[in-house]
């Protein structure tokens, strides 16, 4: 699982580093594992202010390993265990989407399938004019899991999900920011250094106000009515009035000069 999943905190940024490179950073038993529990702990853990989720050797994740698949890995697992792995499994796509701090996707190469799903649940998508993006799962004979048809219709709306998901087109990295799935599109080759200047950013900001904000999205996108979103935001907005980074902003702007956050 170490070597699976690499893991480096920079000053509060934690990268996680999907670390397959011969497989396209296909997901084995391993890699899924240590993403559910990596970001499983990141979610809870202090000194974690912002993720970026990545892939070694120029690709993001293929998803699931295809060939593994072929070799009948798992099949005499019995229908209920599988079903209760896959949900544990999948956890990952909810804690980066769910976490109270910002997540990012940094998207060289190829994402497909889960790894597709798994750069949805992100905050953010940064993607390489080359990449090459695309759900998958239909080519494979499978419907698919990680959070992906949520994602992708609550981002995209549920016609042009149902294309990506039905007709399975390979998308490029320009095309994918073209119809609102990418944050920001960088030449190839700049994909790491831009994700790692917005995460240092957002690692530096007020993680607790972040996450607040978070929340509130997360409840208007959800469905909730408008007298739960302002109770949600008026709460929220309080309980920020009280904190440390509210009052070390405000003394900054009077003292015209930048805050420095703690995150609390």
């Amino acid at each position: 699982m170490a070597d699976t999943l690499l893991k480096e905190n920079r000053d509060g940024l934690l990268i996680l580093t999907m670390n397959r490179p011969d497989r396209r950073n296909a997901m084995d038993p391993s890699l899924t594992q240590g993403l559910r529990e990596a970001t499983a702990e990141a979610a809870e853990d202090p000194n974690v202010r912002a993720v970026i989720l990545t892939g070694a050797g120029g690709h993001f994740c293929v998803g699931g390993d295809v060939k593994a698949m072929n070799e009948g890995r798992g099949r005499d697992m019995p229908f209920g265990e599988r079903l209760h792995q896959l949900h544990d499994r999948m956890s990952a796509s909810r804690y980066l989407h769910e976490m109270p701090k910002p997540t990012i996707a940094a998207i060289d190469g190829n994402a497909a399938g889960a790894g597709l799903s798994l750069a949805l649940a992100c905050d953010f998508r940064i993607v390489a004019e080359n990449a090459k993006l695309t759900t998958a799962f239909a080519k494979v004979g499978l419907s698919g899991d990680y959070g992906g048809t949520y994602f992708l219709t609550q981002l995209l709306g549920a016609a042009k999900a149902r294309e990506l998901y039905l007709l399975s087109p390979i998308l490029s990295g320009i095309e994918a920011g073209q119809l609102g799935l990418a944050t920001r599109v960088v030449p190839a080759g700049e994909v790491q250094a831009a994700a790692l200047e917005m995460g240092t950013r957002l690692a530096e900001g007020p993680t607790g106000i972040l996450g607040r904000i978070k929340q509130n999205i997360a409840l208007a996108q959800g469905g909730g009515s408008l007298r739960d979103c302002f109770m949600t935001e008026a709460r929220n907005h309080s309980e920020s009035s009280l904190t440390h980074d509210h009052k070390e902003a405000a003394a900054a702007f009077v003292e015209k000069r930048k805050p420095v956050f703690n995150g609390s």
